[in-house]
C-alpha cells in the first residue's frame, strides 16, 4: 500500500515538474514580454464572457454527469451536480494534474450514495464521453478548415479507427462468463455503457451536452486569441486553438499549463502567425478560464461554513 501510494505520488510530482519545465521552456524562448502585454489587455466584456460561457459549459458537463450518473443508478439532484461541477472545475484550474477536482466529486459522490465504485465510474464515463466527442468534432474541424495537421489527419484517422475497431473486437471475444478479472472487467464495461452513455434516455443529452461544452471551450480560446491580439480570421484561428484544447488532455501540466502553451506556440508559429502570439492566447485562455471557475470557489467556502450547503447526493433517477 505505501508503495503505491509514493509511486503515484512520485508521478504526481513527475507531471507537475514537466508543466513547469515546458513552461519554462516556452517563456525563455518567447520572453514574458508578449505574455505580459496579453494578461494585461484582458478586460471586464472578456471576463463577462468568460463568465457567462462558463456557466454555460459547467451547467452542461453537470448535466451530462447527471444522467451518465442517474442510468448507472447513483443519481444525483442537478442542483448539486452544478455545484459538484464547479468546484472540480475550479481545483482542476488550481491544482497540477488538472483532473483532482473530478477525483474529488467522484469520491464524494460515491460516499454520498455508499458507492465509491459506482460513483467513480459514473465520472470516469462522463469524462470519456466528453472527451470522445472533443476528439470527434476535433477531427471534422481540421479535416475542414486548413491546419499543420490537416494533410496528416487522413491517415492519423483511419489508423485511430482500425485500433477502435480492433479493441471493439477483442472485447467482444473475450469471456463474459465466469468469475475471472476480465470476465468480470468486461460484463462491468458492457453494462456500464449500455446503462450510462446508450441509454434511450441518455445518450443523446450526453452528446449535445458535450458539443456545446466543447463549443464553449473552443468560444473562451478564440475570446482570449482575440484578447491576446491575434487578428487573423476565425476559420484560421479556429483549428489553432482547437489544437491547443486537445492538448490540455495531457496530464504533464500544472493547473492547465504547460502542454497547451507548447502546443499552442507551435500551432500559431506553423500557421504563420507568432510562437509569441500562441503562448500568449494559451495563457490569457488560462487566466479566462480560472476567472470562470470562481463560482466553484464559493462553493468550497459555503461548504466549509456549512457542510450541506452543496446537497447531497441522493440516488434520483437520471
Amino acid at each position: 500500500m505505501g508503495s503505491g501510494t509514493g509511486a503515484r505520488s512520485r508521478w504526481a510530482w513527475l507531471r507537475a515538474a514537466a508543466g513547469v519545465a515546458v513552461l519554462g521552456l516556452l517563456l525563455w524562448q518567447v520572453g514574458t514580454g508578449p505574455v505580459l502585454a496579453g494578461l494585461r489587455l484582458i478586460d471586464g466584456p472578456a471576463l463577462a464572457a468568460a463568465l457567462g460561457i462558463g456557466v454555460l459549459t459547467t451547467v452542461c458537463c453537470a448535466w451530462r454527469w447527471w444522467l451518465v450518473a442517474g442510468g448507472l443508478g447513483v443519481g444525483l439532484p442537478m442542483p448539486a451536480a452544478v455545484a459538484h461541477t464547479y468546484r472540480a472545475v475550479f481545483l482542476n484550474a488550481t491544482l497540477p494534474g488538472g483532473v483532482l477536482g473530478d477525483v474529488h466529486r467522484a469520491v464524494r459522490h460515491g460516499r454520498d450514495v455508499g458507492d465509491v465504485g459506482r460513483g467513480i465510474r459514473a465520472v470516469v464515463w462522463e469524462r470519456a464521453a466528453g472527451q470522445a466527442v472533443q476528439v470527434l468534432v476535433a477531427v471534422v474541424l481540421l479535416l475542414a478548415l486548413p491546419s499543420p495537421v490537416q494533410r496528416f489527419l487522413p491517415v492519423v484517422t483511419v489508423v485511430a479507427v482500425s485500433v477502435l475497431l480492433g479493441l471493439a473486437l477483442v472485447a467482444r471475444l473475450l469471456p463474459r462468463r465466469g468469475s475471472s478479472r476480465w470476465a468480470r472487467a468486461v460484463r462491468a464495461t458492457v453494462a456500464d455503457v449500455r446503462a450510462g452513455l446508450l441509454g434511450r434516455r441518455v445518450w443523446l443529452g450526453v452528446l449535445a451536452a458535450s458539443v456545446v461544452a466543447v463549443a464553449g471551450h473552443l468560444a473562451t480560446f478564440l475570446v482570449a486569441a482575440r484578447t491576446a491580439g491575434a487578428d487573423a480570421p476565425l476559420t484560421r484561428l479556429l483549428p489553432l486553438t482547437l489544437l491547443a484544447l486537445l492538448a490540455m488532455g495531457l496530464p504533464l501540466n500544472v493547473a492547465g499549463f504547460g502542454p497547451r502553451e507548447g502546443v499552442a506556440a507551435w500551432a500559431f508559429a506553423a500557421a504563420g502567425l507568432t510562437a509569441a502570439q500562441g503562448v500568449a492566447t494559451a495563457m490569457v485562455y488560462g487566466a479566462l478560464v480560472l476567472v470562470a471557475s470562481l463560482p466553484g470557489a464559493a462553493v468550497l467556502l459555503a461548504r466549509r461554513i456549512d457542510p450541506s450547503a452543496d446537497g447531497r447526493g441522493g440516488a434520483v433517477g437520471g
